[in-house]
């Protein structure tokens, strides 16, 4: 190397990185588009972004559950959620009911938002705990305004109850088709400016000097350069596991199910505003209501029944005729080693699985871009701000992880050996010490970037059977009529209330009914 060479690296230390002008998406689904939305959300006009994806590359999923955050990011991003609803087939969602988790015949509800009313430094639910063990209280559910929509089939955006503004009012998230939605948020890039180029990747090109991606090459010949890739190929990973070989870890030790048949079918009965689910021998089984057709799926276990007599399960369970041949989905539940190599970002499918039963996939894709523009790069790639997006990203996983165990952990089915092995299996050391935890005055260890919250886990701990053995001191305090008073006043506005609130099919026939044909 010579002296002037030596200089001319020095130099080049000192000078600052370049911004990134060059943005590549490889693949399209909720996570490309939704990721090509945001980047062009924060970034406008200053990037050019470039989204790959191929016609003949289909997308996972028939139907699709949120939870209540994507309608903050539909905000964000600009994009009017009736005319969404409209183009989507979509409805609305108040929760998930959970039947025959804990036992045959069993169901509770995990529903958005906090059931009751706090009281002074305790949540609603110590109270109830308090009543409940005397003898007083019935269903926690029955304190809840969510579920009690539910079971009616009611739904308004009521943001707070009138007249009483210290109470939640109705949280909700959204059920679409996932393809329409691909394509409607498409036609919302393209209109800031996004490209989108048609084809197949045949070649990633990687920089000689240190690995990082320099380019796409597809079938057709073309080349496509970029500063920063962002890898939504799905579940093959093609940037961040075939070049860039992050690596993955796999935690079917926690959670055996491994494959899902997934059809539509006719809808049948009324427009329900809850995605619904059922455990059977070897998994359980989802329900997602659109306005034109029901969205179905069976999650299994492949090592506790075979594939077709999963299916036979999911077709005779149907509400309607299908309306068109049930697809199988193979699937490792887990996440990459590192989201983040190099100057590849892996979103969606392409960063990790955990199975839809708390609906946390385009969550999941959400978190990861705010976490990215929190972090955005520039050409420097600086390696101690990957490490903290990969720690982060590593722990938001384990934390949703730990809430799905829960609901095969916490279980008094032996009916299968797949219930059995549930039932009997460890758990991470994380998930044991919240059960063990709660199980004495019904408190729950939520760390700050944990997306469950309190209200989410005692409803799931409380619906699978953990109940707790007391409750805290604190709600001693109240006196036994003005707890009985208060309890009754809570469920009093609520019954004042849902008489007020229209059924969610009319309410959408009002404001976001899809065109007819």
């Amino acid at each position: 190397m010579t002296a002037n060479t030596v200089i001319w690296k020095a130099m080049e230390m000192l000078m600052p990185a370049a911004p990134i002008k060059k943005i590549v998406i490889l693949g399209g689904g909720t996570a490309g588009w939704l990721s090509a939305a945001m980047m062009a959300r924060v970034l406008g006009r200053t990037v050019d972004i470039t989204l790959v994806e191929s016609d003949e590359i289909g997308i996972v999923g028939v139907g699709e559950a949120t939870i209540p955050p994507l309608v903050n990011l539909l905000v964000f991003l600009g994009i009017n959620e009736d005319d969404l609803l409209k183009h989507v087939q979509g409805t609305f969602k108040l929760g998930i009911e959970f039947h025959d988790w804990y036992e045959k015949g069993h169901s509770y509800g995990h529903m958005f938002g906090a059931p009751g009313n706090p009281l002074g430094v305790l949540p609603f639910h110590q109270y109830w705990l308090r009543q409940h063990q005397a003898g007083k209280a019935g269903s926690l559910w029955d304190y809840s305004l969510n579920a009690l929509a539910a079971q009616q089939n009611r739904f308004g955006r009521l943001r707070t109850i009138p007249n009483t503004p210290n109470m939640e009012g109705m949280n909700y998230a959204l059920h679409f088709d996932a393809s329409l939605l691909a394509r409607y948020v498409r036609g919302h890039c393209e209109k800031q400016g996004v490209i989108r180029r048609e084809g197949k990747v045949s070649g990633v090109n990687l920089r000689g000097t240190d690995g990082f991606i320099e380019s796409l090459t597809l079938q057709s010949g073309e080349v496509i350069s970029g500063d920063f890739f962002l890898d939504c190929s799905g579940f093959q990973g093609l940037l961040i596991e075939g070049a860039l070989k992050s690596g993955y870890e796999a935690w079917t030790e926690f959670l055996p199910c491994d494959r899902a048949w997934a059809v539509p079918c006719k809808a049948a009965g009324p427009l329900r505003p809850i995605t619904r689910t059922r455990a059977h021998t070897a998994g359980w089984q989802w329900r997602i209501p659109l306005q034109h057709r029901t969205g179905n799926g069976h999650v299994f276990s492949s090592a506790f029944m075979e594939a077709d007599a999963a299916r036979d399960i999911l077709m005779n369970n149907l509400d309607g005729e299908a309306l068109a041949e049930p697809r199988l989905i193979s699937f490792v539940t887990g996440r990459r080693k590192a989201s983040w190599v190099k100057n590849c970002v892996s979103l969606g499918l392409a960063s990790g699985f955990l199975e839809p039963l708390e609906s946390t996939s385009i969550h999941l894709v959400q978190s990861a871009l705010q976490r990215l523009a929190h972090m955005f790069p520039d050409t420097g790639f600086n390696q101690p701000e990957i490490d903290e997006y990969n720690r982060k990203t590593k722990r938001e996983y384990e934390l949703i992880r730990d809430f799905l165990v829960l609901h095969y952990k916490a279980t008094k089915r032996d009916d299968s050996p797949f219930w059995n092995h549930c039932r009997t299996m460890a758990v991470p050391d994380s998930l044991a010490t919240k059960i063990d935890y709660f199980r004495q005055h019904g408190r729950v260890m939520v760390e700050g970037d944990d997306l469950f919250k309190e209200a989410n886990w005692v409803q799931v701990l409380i619906g699978q059977g953990v109940m707790p053995e007391s409750f805290s001191p604190l709600a001693l305090t109240v006196p036994d009529d003005s707890l009985a008073d208060y309890m009754a006043h809570v469920r009093q506005i609520y019954d004042t209330l849902l008489p007020k609130i229209p059924s969610h099919a009319d309410y959408i026939a009002q404001y976001c009914q899809a065109p007819k044909g």
